[in-house]
């Protein structure tokens, strides 16, 4: 030992205190500012949206009531700017169709759809009737002039007129004709049933959704459940889980609108629009070039 050194002034590293193990699951130190960064993020987001919302609700009540487009106008710009206040960059791939009205046909994983796709077309959507009885949402879809559709067979006359109505007043409709919403990696067989209406449109646009990029880098198949909504998942629960996320991409693929009368029945138009669609979501999951794909006509 050097001289004038204490051995007894160090103490040994057996009787240092030991600092005690955090109980399981408690953040790290380095972890807790990213985790309260992310609370702190996920609270902005919701009260900018939720404000956001409520000064809108009058300007539309009032838009809905007067004659013109400017409801639809408005309608999108709300959706725009509730997508970017949640944290949803939008890009469009391909034009939406000039022609009115247009029966747009759309794949369908989350809730998501509905802000992306009201902030990309001049459209009313049609819902399933459970919609009109969720709070604050029922308002947005009313003011949105959402077509409420049960399914039940004993009003599946009264609702398809209620759409072809809409159509030959000349606004266009968005329908997801999966019926439901999935995961997100895959799109479910379409229903024809569902274009029953489509004589009544000018034009029919395949449209693909897929929810891309994440923070910057290409999604993964363990990304999409985060923006994915079905089953029995709480809408409550999973827009508080998805605004902790980081920012991210949804790409809208609008592939050539067609004419329906074109072809000879519905499931043959359902059968072609449902091809389509699948390529063009295949094409946004794999990370490859979104291009438009035309619907080969036989």
């Amino acid at each position: 030992m050097p001289d004038g050194q204490d051995s007894r002034a160090a103490p040994r590293r057996r009787d240092m205190p030991r600092k005690a193990a955090l109980p399981e699951g408690t953040p790290s130190l380095w972890e807790q500012p990213a985790e309260s960064g992310r609370r702190l993020r996920a609270i902005r987001r919701t009260v900018s949206v939720v404000l956001w919302t409520l000064a809108c609700i009058p300007v539309q009540s009032v838009l809905v009531r007067l004659p013109g487009g400017g409801k639809r106008r408005f309608a999108r710009f709300y959706h725009r700017v509730a997508c970017r206040l949640i944290g949803l960059r939008l890009r469009v791939v391909g034009a939406p169709a000039p022609d009115h009205p247009t029966l747009f046909l759309s794949n369908h994983s989350s809730w998501l759809d509905i802000p992306v796709l009201g902030a990309t077309l001049e459209a009313a959507f049609v819902s399933k009737a459970e919609v009109g009885e969720w709070p604050v949402v029922r308002t947005v879809a009313r003011l949105g002039r959402t077509v409420f559709v049960s399914r039940s067979r004993g009003r599946t006359g009264d609702e398809a007129r209620a759409m072809r109505d809409r159509l030959r007043e000349g606004g266009s409709l968005i329908l997801f004709p999966e019926g439901t919403s999935n995961d997100g990696t895959r799109v479910l067989p379409f229903r024809s049933s569902f274009l029953a209406v489509a004589d009544a449109a000018t034009r029919v646009q395949p449209v693909s959704v897929v929810y891309d990029r994440v923070g910057g880098l290409p999604a993964g198949r363990r990304d999409r459940p985060d923006y994915a909504w079905y089953g029995d998942m709480e809408i409550g629960s999973h827009f508080w889980r998805l605004v902790h996320r980081p920012p991210a991409q949804v790409t809208v693929l609008l592939h050539p609108p067609v004419d329906p009368k074109e072809f000879p029945n519905r499931k043959v138009l359902s059968a072609a629009v449902e091809r389509v669609v699948g390529e063009g979501a295949a094409q946004l999951r794999q990370n490859r070039p979104a291009t438009p794909l035309a619907i080969p006509m036989r």
